[in-house]
């Protein structure tokens, strides 16, 4: 039978959900309707480029802004103020019309977004430790619905000739809330044992009789499995930590750590470089398909301008299908072995695209792609959870810079190669970078630090 849980810890994972949704519903409202977006602010076709390519790089710094702004306050801090000011900045998006107003939108969107996926993240890696099982490709899967939600409304606007901001600004009035709600239940890194210990420790030989216990602001949390009640029972209700309860976003409005000294542990790139390759070709596959997929299938493999839009549609629903259930995959094979099929499943979508010889047998491939990239990029952000244990929001944040990356060259380089050799050339290049993930494969493996107790919880307990 499942093992039975702590609520803190069910309340966490539901509200972590709701947060990806949310943020997929909001991308995909900006992604869909940049047509819209370059007709309302009068964005020359040779100066659109610069204001694509600004957003992701801007998501990137905000991704390093956030590796530091976590070591003073939580991440779910950062995640409940980050999220409602996107859904700001994207109605405010739609309802200006002058291009300073576009400059202005875009950037803040950007390095908000960048700090919204890193810290998304780093909740969901903790969690999925505290959790004792794989549940990351659930969150990603939430997100996808998010993004299926969005481009849906998105499609209804554009079919209905809604204005933008009649359009943005009641998703805003919904997700806001809906997200505010949310992140109250958002729940944070555990400190370890150790960690514990040694503040109860130097709390009681230090501190004045009357300030023993008081939680000091700015101190980051270590990292590591779930202390036992017996290990946090004397520690102060102020820090956060009772009993395995957790720290909650309801339980410290604030924000601040308690005074848990932080374990030593450096983020080595030359270790985190695999993952980060990783991270990059995956995203580089995922643009290929969202940008060129509707041309590719139109232009290539002639097929209708209305046909043309439905392979997209049918990569964002495999790739829901494959992430709702990957981490019963997971659960049953462990994560090497879901990232390898998930890979050679991808190649193989690539390669079906690459030789297809009309619109439904390409179609089949996108299929394909859907179903095996899915999987690459949460089982990325937890392997990096798993290298450094006590470490891993400056590694998740390290290696978050890496998704814009790929977006960022995986568009222009599939659009160079198809016009200046073919299309279906062009279609190799990902496949091939795809394909790189099989080498690097083994980066996935469980590490000692593992999950909660242990990486997964032993068969004969867990069958669920």
């Amino acid at each position: 039978m499942d093992v039975a849980r702590p609520q803190a810890l069910r309340q966490g994972r539901a509200a972590l959900a709701v947060s990806f949704f949310a943020q997929g519903v909001l991308f995909a409202l900006l992604v869909t309707r940049i047509p819209a977006i370059q007709d309302r602010y009068g964005i020359s076709d040779g100066l659109l480029p610069v204001f694509l390519a600004a957003v992701p790089i801007l998501a990137g710094i905000g991704s390093v802004l956030t590796e530091q702004l976590v070591k003073r306050v939580r991440p779910s801090v950062v995640l409940r103020w980050v999220q409602p000011t996107v859904g700001l900045v994207l109605a405010g998006l739609g309802a200006g019309d002058r291009l300073w107003v576009a400059a202005v939108t875009l950037a803040l969107f950007g390095v908000c977004v960048g700090g919204l996926d890193a810290s998304m993240n780093m909740l969901g890696v903790s969690l999925q430790r505290a959790w004792g099982q794989s549940i990351m490709l659930g969150f990603h899967a939430a997100y996808s619905l998010g993004g299926i939600v969005g481009a849906s409304l998105a499609w209804s606007g554009a079919h209905w000739h809604f204005a933008l901001f009649s359009l943005y600004a009641p998703a805003a009035l919904v997700l806001i809330p809906l997200a505010l709600t949310a992140s109250r239940w958002y729940r944070d890194q555990q400190p370890d044992d150790a960690a514990v210990a040694a503040a109860s420790g130097a709390q009681g030989a230090q501190a004045p009789d009357g300030a023993r216990g008081a939680a000091g602001e700015g101190l980051a949390m270590p990292y590591g499995p779930e202390p036992p009640a017996s290990a946090t029972a004397g520690l102060p209700a102020a820090s956060g930590v009772s009993g395995g309860s957790g720290v909650s976003a309801a339980s410290d409005p604030a924000g601040a750590y308690p005074a848990v000294p932080r374990a030593v542990q450096q983020v080595a790139m030359r270790m985190l470089l695999p993952l980060c390759l990783v991270m990059a070709f995956a995203y580089i596959g995922d643009s290929t398909v969202s940008n060129w997929s509707a041309k590719y299938l139109q232009d290539t493999l002639h097929s209708s301008d209305q046909l043309s839009t439905v392979p997209y549609a049918v990569y964002m629903v495999t790739t829901l299908i494959g992430r709702s259930v990957g981490d019963l995959g997971v659960r049953r094979f462990g994560a090497v072995a879901v990232v390898r099929l998930g890979t050679v499943g991808a190649v193989a979508g690539f390669a079906v695209v690459a030789v297809a010889p009309g619109p439904w047998v390409g179609m089949l491939g996108f299929m394909l792609l859907g179903l095996g990239l899915c999987v690459v990029v949460p089982q990325t952000f937890a392997a990096a959870g798993r290298m450094f244990p006590d470490a891993s929001d400056t590694a998740i944040a390290r290696l978050n810079i890496f998704n814009y990356v790929g977006f960022l060259v995986g568009s222009p380089l599939v659009g160079a190669l198809g016009d200046a050799w073919s299309y279906r050339g062009a279609m190799v290049v990902p496949m091939v970078l795809v394909a790189a993930t099989l080498v690097y494969a083994r980066s996935f493996a469980a590490g000692p630090a593992g999950y909660g107790v242990g990486h997964e919880r032993p068969r004969t307990v867990d069958v669920g």
